[in-house]
């Protein structure tokens, strides 16, 4: 009787399927790089209190009459901020600031959508490697975290202010590119198991730690400068209304830190040179390993970034070049995240 020829010792009889999930993670982070885009505009053009209600399934469309339209303007006009900062606003006036809050908060939606329903068809197929499953649970539930705490910030400026917390936003901005450098940073260690079955996870070493913890401080500032509209206290570069230190500081203790837009326009645009220091570190340990795209990447979009950063500041912060300094800003994150990746490779089993 004939027998079936031996399979070679490096056939892959599992149904993981880790290049189709890497693919995945990667355009969902693509995602959440134009979501951190909208979300510069959301807050630019002061509208993340136009929509006064969370409305996760019926908020899905946008009003479709008039009457609807009338009804949400009247929600509006409640607000404390069209009472302080918008009184007499016109209605197309409003259904533009009404827009960007939409569409933000469609496209969370869409994000939602677009990582939790492959990530189950991924894994009823059982098509997930085996130690990955709970990273990507993590990730949903991360997912989920951010549209509370999304709402969460919304409330904070409500009813009470003419915006948001900058203290809450800066942790809604932070969560999404937690996310954004976890869905990298998953989709690289894939990558690597597609081509090498038995290859280790990366794991974080000390320079890349380093570098991200600088990188992390430049953003958590560049959140407080967003919220405190810090941008508009100085217009020159790289004095500050003809000083370094600027004047209009009030000292009130450790809060001067965190809620100053003087102090926390100056750290931000100095702390950038650390980061751009750090960071260029990173890019050389990349390169030092073998990933000269990882390394020519980061150099890129962080000269980019600085250069934008700067633009904002002298050209009076421009909506298109504000808006820009945050989305490059994502990419700073995902492209350190891949530099991090590339210089934290752990040798094979």
């Amino acid at each position: 009787m004939a027998t079936l020829a031996p399979l070679p010792a490096t056939a892959d009889l599992s149904p993981a399927r880790p290049c189709a999930l890497a693919d995945w993670l990667l355009a969902v982070a693509g995602l959440v790089v134009l979501m951190v885009l909208v979300g510069g505009i959301t807050r630019l053009t002061e509208s993340g209190l136009s929509i006064t209600e969370w409305r996760p399934v019926t908020g899905v469309l946008p009003p479709l009459s008039e009457a609807a339209w009338e009804q949400e303007f009247a929600k509006y006009r409640q607000t404390y901020q069209y009472v302080a900062a918008n009184a007499g606003m016109s209605m197309s006036a409003f259904k533009i600031i009404y827009f960007w809050e939409w569409i933000h908060r469609l496209l969370g939606r869409l994000i939602g959508l677009a990582f939790a329903l492959p990530l189950a068809w991924f894994w009823l197929k059982g098509a997930i490697p085996r130690g990955y499953h709970g990273r990507l649970a993590a990730l949903l539930a991360l997912g989920s975290l951010q549209g509370v705490v999304g709402w969460w910030m919304v409330t904070s400026g409500l009813w009470t202010g003419t915006e948001v917390s900058h203290r809450r936003l800066a942790v809604h901005l932070l969560l999404a590119l937690l996310i954004l450098g976890g869905l990298v940073w998953t989709a690289l260690d894939l990558r690597a198991l597609a081509a090498n079955r038995n290859v280790r996870p990366a794991r974080l070493t000390p320079t890349a730690l380093g570098a991200l913890a600088v990188l992390a401080v430049q953003l958590l500032l560049g959140a407080w400068v967003a919220g405190l509209r810090a941008g508009h206290v100085a217009s020159t570069w790289p004095l500050m209304n003809g000083s370094f230190f600027p004047e209009g500081v009030t000292w009130i203790g450790w809060r001067t830190f965190v809620d100053d837009p003087f102090l926390t326009h100056f750290l931000h645009r100095w702390w950038a040179f650390v980061a751009v220091l750090a960071l260029v570190m990173l890019a050389r340990c990349a390169r030092a390993a073998g990933n000269r795209s990882a390394s020519l990447a980061l150099h890129t979009v962080v000269g980019l970034q600085l250069l934008l950063g700067i633009a904002t500041v002298v050209l009076a912060m421009p909506l298109w070049a504000a808006a820009a300094h945050q989305g490059v800003g994502a990419l700073v994150v995902a492209t350190s995240a891949w530099a991090a990746h590339a210089c934290s490779r752990q040798p094979t089993a």
